[in-house]
């Protein structure tokens, strides 16, 4: 950034932007900027952004009272009269947004089975600081309390303080791409000093027998503050939501950080229970894995799509950033994002993954190759992706084009009859699929493409082209009756 800052500076007074400064401003973007171009991705969080603000004056909110240091920053930023991007590259303590970074680091350490020998995968329907386990003497979850303080103890067994915590750093620096990660020693000394509840918690896991065999509780403890004390921006935190989007690979880096196995049981967790008391409610509505945490942050993940991280300080009743909370809804409401979007047919949503581009070209050469190859199994399956069964290729040339040239009767059968293909497109040379099949000799072919053109001309043409073309035609009432009626039992 400075260095494009700078770069325009240079430029002041200049009418046009040379190929070099060019280079300049775009060097460091080139993967967005040429992904932007063939729509590959859409910058979606402006957009959502610009509607959110508008309403964000009149939400109400309750501080985070409880962490003193952290009332300081809650209150001298809430008081803002707006909310702005520009604030993205400030410093806040992660809180319970480190829960499933610790979880998925020890499920990659150590393996899903070893992990849950001492922590559950249920929502707890109850507080996240409750003193209460389930039917085996469990924390419900990691992303509980509890849970949490368990998990710290699994992490690098056999090492101190400073060498498990620099584990962990160096894990949260390498899942931000290398940007900023630091620690708020003010908090964490303010943890140490109001947390009674936390104490009582691990104080409750020591009676029970949570921790694995030689842990220490207190140093589990010491660690689990350690841990919420730690700092990111919105930047550095939407690179680490965006890593466990893209199954564990940093996408700034290419780095793979964490297992795939140990991503899936990170997001499962956090669609189920990262929301506080409000993870039913935020897997109803937003349907999307998300982490809350008292300081204000929402981590955000749309798997295989992007990560965002959300920091606004005013906090609703069960400790949820409120204009976090509003803006993943937003962003659910303009996007086809939540899980159970139908992804083919809910037209009215905006979808970045809908096919454009390079995928477009890709379906058209499957679709090609397997109406060359007379492969009915794989059309239907391209079918039943959505994909449009009479794309053509750079002659113009549909499947059934290829069918009909190759003699590939089944072929020419299913693309007729059961995905009612239009059997008059022309090719380049102004030749129909019917003019190849008898160009090629394939009579059966032919036969079966007279009768379905005839039926399509009068039943499954569009309404504007359907007159011209029926003037043209000599079959009788009774011909096409049989022909219609054959087809509806093909159907079936």
């Amino acid at each position: 950034m400075q260095q494009i800052h700078q770069a325009v500076q240079e430029s002041v007074g200049t009418a046009m932007m040379d190929q070099e400064l060019f280079r300049k401003c775009v060097g460091s973007n080139i993967v967005l900027l040429t992904q932007a171009i063939q729509r590959k991705s859409l910058v979606v969080v402006y957009v959502v952004s610009l509607t959110v603000f508008k309403s964000w004056k009149s939400l109400t909110s309750n501080l985070s009272y409880y962490i003193n240091y952290l009332v300081q920053i809650n209150v001298l930023l809430t008081h803002q009269t707006q909310i702005s991007l520009a604030y993205t590259n400030l410093p806040f303590c992660l809180q319970s947004c480190v829960m499933p970074l610790e979880y998925a680091l020890a499920v990659h350490e150590a393996g899903t089975e070893q992990v849950h020998k001492y922590v559950g995968k249920e929502p707890s329907g109850l507080k996240f600081n409750k003193l209460y386990l389930d039917e085996e003497d469990k924390p419900h979850n990691p992303m509980v309390n509890a849970g949490a303080i368990v998990i710290s103890s699994l992490l690098k067994p056999g090492s101190n303080k400073a060498e498990k915590f620099d584990f962990m750093m160096d894990y949260l620096k390498k899942m931000a791409g290398r940007e900023y990660v630091a620690f708020s020693n003010a908090t964490f000394q303010s943890e140490k000093e109001t947390g009674d509840r936390n104490y009582a918690i691990g104080y409750y896991l020591k009676e029970k027998k949570c921790f694995p065999s030689g842990a220490d509780m207190m140093a589990a403890l010491d660690f689990y503050f350690q841990l919420c004390s730690i700092e990111v921006t919105c930047e550095s935190g939407s690179v680490m939501a965006a890593t466990l989007a893209n199954g564990g690979i940093c996408p700034i880096t290419g780095e793979q950080v964490l297992s795939a196995e140990a991503v899936r049981n990170t997001l499962s967790l956090m669609h189920s229970c990262g929301m506080y008391d409000f993870s039913g409610q935020f897997a109803f509505h937003v349907g999307l894995p998300a982490k809350s945490g008292v300081s204000g942050a929402v981590l955000l993940v749309v798997p295989n799509i992007m990560g965002v991280m959300c920091w606004s300080p005013a906090l609703d009743r069960v400790g949820n950033s409120i204009r976090g909370i509003h803006f993943c809804q937003e962003l659910v409401s303009l996007f086809n994002f939540h899980n159970y979007d139908n992804l083919r047919h809910f037209v009215k949503k905006l979808d970045p993954r809908r096919q454009t581009g390079h995928e477009r070209n890709k379906s058209v050469v499957d679709l090609m190759f397997a109406a060359y190859s007379g492969d009915v199994s794989a059309l239907r399956r391209i079918a039943l992706s959505a994909v449009n069964m009479e794309l053509t290729d750079y002659d113009t040339r549909t499947a059934l084009h290829v069918a009909s040239a190759e003699g590939h009767l089944d072929t020419v059968k299913f693309l007729t009859h059961t995905c009612k293909v239009n059997p008059n497109a022309k090719d380049r040379w102004g030749n129909t699929p019917l003019d190849d099949a008898m160009q090629f000799g394939h009579n059966a072919v032919v036969k079966v493409l007279q009768e379905y053109q005839s039926i399509y001309t009068h039943t499954l043409m569009p309404e504007e082209l359907r007159a011209d073309t029926c003037s043209d035609s000599t079959m009788d009432t009774e011909e096409l009756k049989t022909s219609v009626d054959g087809l509806r039992w093909s159907l079936l």
